[in-house]
């Protein structure tokens, strides 16, 4: 293996990489050779993706079943799973049912019974997992969970007291008929239904009952150590309304009954070419957002079948929508339970991110740093994410700090970087904020920052319409001396320039997920990047036309050609018998251009590495077509996040690239988004990018799991380097 690039094996020469057919010339031999070959290729039936993503989460579970993560952790993995399924049944799946109703659309029906299949199957495996696995070894170290059969005398007691004093007065329970009809039931609120005996207080016989659970009442309970002989006891809210849900009914009997949770449709839809004001227009979507179309329905593996089948009539759910539980119906709640448990041994060994001391001294100017020494490059959360806080502030700070523009995703609802933003308007500095407020699930929070922002005057853009801006940029530009002896020497005022100052990134503006995620955050004076990046604020802002950028490459108009291009690149490197090397490293590979051009590219003998977290439709190892092609995926402590992707087409150091991206390889990335990729041209840096986040990710044996051509994963080993783990310890 090469000291200087990601590993392969050595290339064989093999056919010319053929384009994709959509873009081939009509006119000669050679046109014509290149489209029966990309035809070949079109036969190879990609993976489906929410198959895909259903795969990815069962590679998540796996890690609770894993005896050496934590045991905290390892219930945290159970509950990342329901997070991540959550997502996928309010975006996913409910986009899935829309492209079934869409003619010409490609999925049927049958397709997305299949996705329900294997829903169901991962669901029914994690339950098994949560409760003959996890829950077990959580009491065997002391930590219980008790129902009421399983409590004592003194814990009944003071459970009936929490539920009279905390619960029982902020439940409204609603006897349906027709004056008290099915009740709206918001997304993935907790509830009961009960049916009922006997006559109500009227004299009639209303047997269906609902009871709606507040969000603010607290879904794990832990139970007063002195009760509990010497264990770490807690009880469950479910529990604690099941054992009284008759003291909601007084009078009448409680004859069935079960928890029950609806998720919906939670894509916001808004017509941006037919609103005055996209803000406002979110805002009032925000409040229907809890009201959308169901897509599932769980209830209660013991929910008996006519409540089952009155549920679904209100939903007006099939039953293939219908999930039956063995335990809790949102253990995303079970957060609450690893909070709360005093067992620090259980978790994680705390790990604290380093400050890059060697490359960015304490109390130095960052902005110095950067004029004479060079860029610098952070790979969080390995190392510290402070910098980029530090970076801000000190332009907030700084008198020669003129302007500060920045993009906004994902920041949170608290947040360092948006406080600092405020107060670099406060101070009379021109502060433009790109805010995107279509980014899923944030919608609220950036909302909120938009009004603060433009209440202190700073000047706050949505990017452009119809696509969704998910660039990473921090772009200052300050005012500077122009180093000189001609005019201090003669007394005269000094003259000034403007210089600008960069942070990229491949990752969120987000301090807080900047310690879970990895990612790469590139610090830089460059002349030629930063002038790239202010046109792209230039562009977002104005949305007028603009020259090709010369350094960055930018979706929606260069990124999908660039890639394609390099591609195409290796692969006739490698149909002349050159070196021929491709490693990318995403979260998701789903763009089908891209797809076939790497297929066609190991046909001719490259060699190809994707590391890809998530979904991947690409099918390795397929005999005739992706002979060449390895797709591992890692799971570890971290969640993989960073964009990585390097090309080799040739022997010589100008066949060579590396960039760092913030889009993942999908349509929506290359052509509904505002991205950037940027190229690592210092070499030191390029190869310390290959050294981390793509070498030991190829040898990683712990972490990491294989595609098979099936669709299938394979965990590589139960043991040997993790790549994560080597990080740690190199910046430990």
């Amino acid at each position: 293996m090469s000291d200087r690039t990601p590993s392969a094996a050595k290339p064989t020469p093999g056919a010319a990489l053929a384009r994709s057919a959509s873009r081939l010339p009509r006119d000669d031999d050679r046109t014509r050779a290149l489209r029966e070959k990309a035809t070949q290729t079109a036969r190879l039936n990609l993976l489906d993706r929410e198959r895909s993503l259903i795969q990815f989460n069962r590679r998540v579970l796996a890690q609770a079943r894993r005896a050496d993560v934590p045991l905290l952790e390892r219930l945290r993995y159970v509950t990342i799973v329901s997070s991540n399924l959550d997502e996928f049944f309010e975006v996913r799946v409910a986009d899935y049912i829309e492209a079934v109703r869409q003619p010409g659309s490609g999925i049927t029906q049958a397709d997305l019974e299949a996705v329900a299949r294997a829903a169901h199957e991962l669901i029914d495996e994690q339950y098994q997992v949560f409760n003959d696995e996890v829950m077990p070894a959580l009491e065997a170290e002391g930590i219980v969970v008790l129902n009421h059969a399983q409590r004592s005398d003194a814990q009944r007691e003071w459970v009936a007291r929490f539920f009279e004093s905390q619960v029982q007065p902020l439940l409204v329970p609603l006897s349906l008929d027709p004056s008290h009809p099915f009740p709206l039931v918001a997304n993935k609120s907790l509830n009961f239904i009960a049916r009922l005996d006997g006559r109500d207080a009227f004299g009639r016989e209303n047997s269906i009952a609902i009871v709606k659970v507040p969000r603010v009442l607290p879904r794990v309970i832990r139970l007063p150590d002195n009760i509990c002989d010497g264990r770490q006891g807690f009880v469950l809210l479910t529990s604690v309304i099941r054992a009284h849900l008759h003291a909601l009914f007084p009078g009448r009997r409680v004859v069935a009954f079960s928890q029950f949770r609806v998720t919906r449709d939670s894509d916001l839809e808004v017509d941006e070419d037919d609103v005055t004001n996209l803000r406002q227009a979110l805002r009032s979507g925000l409040t229907l957002r809890h009201f959308g179309q169901a897509i599932r329905l769980e209830v209660v593996s013991t929910c008996p079948e006519d409540l089952q089948r009155f549920l679904l009539e209100q939903f007006g759910l099939p039953e293939v929508a219908l999930y039956l539980v063995n335990g809790p119906v949102n253990l995303v709640r079970l957060n609450q339970l690893i909070d709360q448990a005093g067992a620090d041994r259980l978790r994680f060994a705390s790990f604290e991110p380093r400050w890059p001391e060697g490359r960015l001294p304490r109390g130095q100017s960052i902005f110095t740093r950067l004029r004479e020494d060079g860029d610098v490059l952070l790979h969080h959360p390995f190392e510290s994410f402070e910098p980029v806080v530090q970076f801000l502030r000190e332009a907030v700070q700084d008198p020669d700090v003129l302007a500060i523009k920045q993009t906004i995703y994902r920041t949170g609802a608290q947040s360092v970087l948006m406080d600092l933003l405020i107060e670099a308007a406060r101070r009379g500095k021109e502060v433009l904020a790109v805010v995107e407020l279509k980014a899923r699930f944030d919608e609220e929070a950036n909302i909120n920052w938009a009004e603060r922002l433009e209440a202190v005057g700073a000047q706050v853009v949505y990017g452009v319409v119809g696509l969704k801006t998910h660039a990473k940029l921090l772009l200052v530009t300050r005012r500077e001396a122009v180093s000189g002896k001609g005019a201090a020497a003669q007394g005269q005022p000094a003259q000034t320039r403007l210089r600008r100052y960069v942070h990229l990134s491949t990752g969120n503006y987000n301090p807080k997920t900047a310690r879970l995620y990895t990612d790469l955050g590139y610090l830089t004076a460059d002349p030629g990047l930063t002038a790239d990046a202010d046109a792209v604020f230039l562009q977002l802002a104005s949305q007028g036309l603009s020259k090709p950028s010369r350094h960055l490459v930018t979706a929606p108009f260069q990124m999908h050609k660039r890639m394609l291009r390099h591609i195409r690149q290796v692969g006739e490197a490698a149909a002349a018998g050159k070196p021929a090397r491709i490693v990318a490293k995403l979260n998701s590979l789903t763009d089908p251009g891209l797809i076939h051009a790497l297929i066609e590219a190991g046909r001719a003998g490259a060699s190809i590495d994707l590391v890809v977290r998530g979904a991947c439709m690409l099918p390795p190892g397929v005999p005739g077509f992706t002979e060449n092609i390895r797709v591992r995926s890692i799971v570890g402590r971290f969640l993989e996040h960073s964009r990585i992707l390097y090309f080799r087409w040739g022997g010589g150091a100008e066949d060579e690239q590396l960039y760092l991206s913030s889009a993942d390889w999908m349509s929506r990335n290359m052509f509904r988004r505002v991205e950037i990729a940027w190229p690592v041209r210092d070499p030191a840096l390029r190869q310390r990018v290959i050294d981390e986040a793509l070498v030991p990710y190829l040898h990683d044996t712990a972490d990491a799991w294989e595609l098979e051509g099936s669709g299938r994963y394979r965990r590589v080993g139960e043991g040997g380097p993790s790549a994560q783990q080597a990080l740690m310890r190199r910046y430990t």
